[in-house]
């Protein structure tokens, strides 16, 4: 079993190493095009990586899918673990695009340029990766010896669901957030961006943090406070920790491209933000009826998460579209027909 963890950790290391150092190794602005097709390919290796978790676990390579599930007490054979790998992949990839909607703001109140976002995210999503690892080997752990933990991660997405809805994060100061603050008070700043360096030497010689360090490490603290509420979603789908963290890795990995890709057009999906919500109360209440909605749907109660999860979104994304539609044509009549 280490050996698979150890094979897939390098795979990803390799994943990075080719994307910042060849395809990304000069700063530059990255385009819609560019940051759909980078999207399309995050995408794909994510789907062929399904074919992966299917053989292992339905041959049981190295261990993978020997020991029962701690949320549904099945052994995981290989259709079981692609729905699973599959329904935690679009769940945090879903729940990603809020995180997009702050790290837009994050970008626009330190003033960074567009051609450095993509390293700030680049550093940003590989500590990301480490403490995400972290929490899920962590809560695993915690599950696999406390089960009704599980009814605490339920209740805790259900509230999260709830703020999600009530809550206004649009004009929040990231300058007077107290990671910030804290900076400040212990390092030098300097007041100007350096290309794409994160620290620098100050006029007087010693060692200053830039404007996009600090970004960096609002990025860092703001996918830490997400990854409280996202990783108990994954943990109703699977305690898996091989499907939870692959699944977790995929959707963090294609992150960037969905930021440059979505980035400009995000505040268009107004409704997008009520289906997220929906998503994580979705999971939340799977979480603490496991075993009723077991019994009502089946063995293959996954495979129909999985579909709500998907058509919750879809829902919102058309819900979207068609109320954009209503405000352009709303504009068109008052332009024609002025008063």
């Amino acid at each position: 079993m280490l050996f698979v963890w150890i094979g897939f950790i390098l795979f990803v290391l390799l994943l990075l190493a080719l994307d910042l150092g060849v395809f990304h190794r000069k700063a530059h602005v990255v385009s819609v095009k560019e940051a759909l097709a980078w999207s399309a390919i995050w995408i794909a290796l994510a789907l062929a990586f399904s074919l992966v978790v299917y053989f292992g676990y339905e041959n049981h390579w190295l261990g993978l899918g020997n020991a029962p599930d701690a949320v549904d007490g099945q052994i995981n054979h290989g259709r079981q673990a692609v729905l699973k790998y599959l329904t935690g992949y679009v769940v945090e990839k879903s729940l990603s695009v809020d995180n997009i909607f702050v790290i837009a703001m994050l970008f626009s109140f330190f003033a960074v340029p567009a051609k450095y976002q993509h390293r700030v995210l680049f550093w940003g999503i590989l500590g990301a990766l480490v403490m995400r690892g972290a929490m899920i080997g962590a809560g695993a752990a915690l599950i696999a010896r406390f089960h009704w933990i599980l009814y605490i991660f339920g209740g805790l997405l259900i509230v999260t669901a709830i703020k999600m809805l009530t809550m206004d994060t649009g004009h929040s100061d990231p300058g007077k957030n107290i990671v910030v603050r804290w900076m400040r008070k212990l390092f030098p700043v300097t007041d100007e961006f350096h290309d794409e360096h994160f620290i620098v030497r100050n006029d007087v010689g010693r060692l200053a943090l830039t404007p996009l360090a600090l970004s960096l490490v609002m990025v860092e603290t703001t996918d830490l406070i997400f990854a409280v509420d996202s990783i108990p979603a994954i943990f109703a789908i699977t305690a898996d920790p091989f499907l939870v963290f692959t699944s977790n890795v995929f959707a963090i990995l294609g992150l960037r491209s969905l930021y440059f890709a979505l980035a400009g057009a995000i505040e268009k999906f107004r409704y997008l933000k009520v289906s997220l919500a929906a998503v994580l109360a979705l999971v939340g209440v799977k979480m603490l009826a496991a075993n009723w909605i077991k019994d009502l749907l089946g063995e293959h109660f996954n495979f129909y998460l999985l579909g709500a999860v998907l058509g919750i979104l879809a829902i919102g994304v058309f819900a979207s579209m068609i109320a954009n539609r209503r405000v352009r044509r709303n504009r068109e009549l008052a332009t024609s027909h002025p008063d």
